[in-house]
């Protein structure tokens, strides 16, 4: 049975949407898995009490007193606060008596705690926010998507790393496309971390980079590539696209309640933003850690947090952390140059 622990207390609208969630998450996906709530043990019964039908024995409650709020500094919060929902759901994992950690929490704390209690893989300079971005085909994966803002060249080459491993195991892609996001396609642009990044990615055998691309190719494709796979880029300019990308969806729903409201109604325009819906893809994986962790947005409603049960459950199914353990123990194992 695959453990998830859920920090109840980390989001804007906490414990509700994450009670419901998880509730959402037993109820419509296959067995297999159990729910650890993780946080003011009376706050998540009071929920709980509102689904009287939920599946009792598949949801543990760990009680954790104390909460990490949005504006606190992310290393003093760890580790001031070792009773918070947050740094006891990750000691969950780190124990050994659970698989999976999901929070909507404060992301730095997340991070912070993350690398601190779990650790990262040996060859892993930094973990990164692996973030899906719906395209008209298949989804793209963006990495960074805000964990580190500076990123080194050498740093960026171990993200497209963990990208390739993340979606040949749990999108079944043997062979990802990579791009390096840049102002221009040639060799001479971008600044000097980009310029030497992208002579690294050149020369890493194993990765199947196709060279800089620019902020039009993330979702539409490339005249030449066509859809991308990966997409690596720091987490200062990732998290930039990420949060501009969302508001497009806004825009295009505010549109059209404007201009032609009727059309919402039609079941075929209501799939068509469902693709644009931040909560349909779930959380973002935090890649590199020694285990699972995933990163949600603060104000996650139930069905993004029903579904970021399903990535944890999905990286734990595939292995993937053993995956990404073992390929950079291979990678650093080769000779270099």
């Amino acid at each position: 049975m695959i453990r998830i622990a859920l920090d109840a207390m980390g989001g804007d609208h906490a414990p509700q949407a994450e009670v419901e969630g998880a509730v959402q998450a037993l109820t419509e996906f296959p067995p297999g898995f159990l729910i650890q709530l993780v946080g003011k043990r009376d706050a998540i019964e009071a929920e709980l009490r509102r689904f009287p039908s939920a599946d009792r024995a598949r949801i543990e409650i760990h009680d954790a007193p104390d909460v990490i709020g949005m504006d606190e500094k992310p290393l003093a919060a760890v580790r001031k606060k070792p009773n918070s929902s947050l740094v006891v759901a990750l000691g969950l994992q780190k124990s050994g008596a659970s698989d999976a950690f999901v929070s909507a929490g404060n992301t730095g704390a997340v991070l912070v705690g993350s690398t601190l209690l779990l650790g990262l893989h040996e060859g892993v300079e930094r973990a990164t926010v692996a973030m899906l971005f719906p395209t008209t085909d298949r989804p793209v994966l963006v990495l960074d998507a805000g964990a580190t803002v500076d990123c080194s060249p050498r740093e960026l080459v171990g993200f497209a790393w963990l990208g390739t491993i993340y979606m040949q195991d749990v999108l079944g892609r043997p062979s990802p496309k990579i791009g390096l996001l840049n102002v221009g396609e040639e060799d001479e642009k971008g600044n000097a971390s980009a310029k030497e990044a992208h002579a690294l990615l050149k020369l890493a055998a194993g990765l199947n980079y196709v060279g800089n691309i620019e902020g039009r190719d993330i979702v539409a494709g490339h005249h030449a590539h066509e859809m991308l796979d990966i997409v690596v880029c720091d987490g200062f300019v990732g998290n930039i696209v990420l949060k501009f990308y969302e508001s497009v969806g806004r825009l295009i729903v505010r549109l059209v309640k404007k201009e032609a409201p009727a059309v919402l109604e039609q079941p075929e325009i209501q799939r068509v933003f469902r693709h644009l819906d931040y909560s349909e893809y779930g959380g973002a994986p935090l890649l590199g850690v020694k285990g699972v962790a995933i990163v949600c947005h603060g104000s996650s409603t139930p069905s993004a947090f029903k579904n970021a049960i399903r990535v944890a459950n999905q990286a734990v199914a595939h292995n993937l952390s053993a995956h990404i353990g073992a390929q950079f123990a291979r990678r650093d194992a080769e000779p270099r140059a």
